[in-house]
């Protein structure tokens, strides 16, 4: 039995626990039947968002304290202005056993070893919101001297939720534009055309379902059709045709410009955020 834990239960940090649950990982027979099963448990200040934890069977602490000293892997699904207090609070539990997984945007693993024990084995994860329904896009980063094995099994419970992609932790800051921030991004993005939508009176409804399939199957086109992201571009557009006409206007507003504005800023709050 793997004693995973914790500190935080909110959106993101549910989401992981949900995954982990529904996935088998619980279980003595699973997947990765050779593997011992995890035993969950979650600490947060907020009592009302360990309640509804209690259906998967995970196990509430009383403190973030008690979780760091009953688990091997620990994971920091706070934000990271809430880091440096919690920090502190389980420092004395850490030893060069602990697994620390932090999901803190901009948080250096530096940072987590000045603050706990400087052998401290840490573990930097840039997951997203998606993952509430196992759909996610985890982007994971180790620090010496975690193990190959520790590695994979942090690795295996973010898989429970969705793709993984394993990067140098010199670009878990970049990375957030990627994957972490850019569902925000989107939801914008159809914001407009269900907007635009509405206003030519097509129902909200219909607008939403038809674009959000178009979105689900644009990106599987992506991944599975081997073409590149021009080729389908040009796939789509007709000379003298409609999509050209509205490709023109997008360029005229510099769309992809801006798209790498926003990335840019979203990093360099990275950076402001990074200890």
């Amino acid at each position: 039995m793997i004693n995973v834990g914790f500190i935080g239960a909110g959106n993101m940090g549910f989401a992981i626990m949900k995954g982990i649950a529904e996935s088998g990982l619980c279980e003595n027979a699973d997947a990765y039947a050779a593997s011992p099963s995890i035993q969950l448990s979650a600490f947060d200040t907020d009592v009302e968002k360990l309640k509804r934890l209690e259906k998967y069977n995970i196990s509430a602490c009383s403190s973030a304290s008690e979780l760091a000293g009953k688990c091997k892997y620990i994971f920091l699904s706070i934000k990271p202005q809430q880091l440096e207090e919690v920090l502190d609070e389980i420092k004395d539990k850490i030893t060069s056993d602990s697994v620390i997984v932090s999901i803190c945007a901009g948080i250096t693993g530096e940072y987590i070893k000045l603050k706990t024990i400087p052998d401290a084995k840490v573990v930097l994860v840039m997951p997203n919101t998606p993952l509430l329904l196992g759909e996610g896009a985890s982007a994971l980063a180790r620090v010496e001297p975690v193990s190959d094995e520790e590695f994979e099994l942090v690795c295996r419970i973010f898989s429970s939720c969705g793709e993984i992609a394993v990067i140098d932790k010199d670009k878990m800051k970049e990375i957030i534009a990627i994957n972490g921030s850019s569902p925000a991004f989107i939801y914008l993005y159809a914001k407009a055309f269900v907007d635009y939508a509405k206003s030519v009176g097509i129902d909200e409804s219909v607008a939403k379902t038809l674009f959000s399939k178009t979105l689900i199957g644009s990106a599987k086109m992506i991944t599975d059709s081997g073409n590149t992201i021009n080729e389908l571009i040009k796939m789509v557009s007709s000379k003298g045709g409609t999509t050209l006409a509205g490709l023109e206007k997008l360029r005229e507003g510099d769309l992809e410009g801006t798209v790498k504005k926003a990335c840019e800023a979203c990093t360099k709050r990275a950076y402001e955020l990074s200890k």
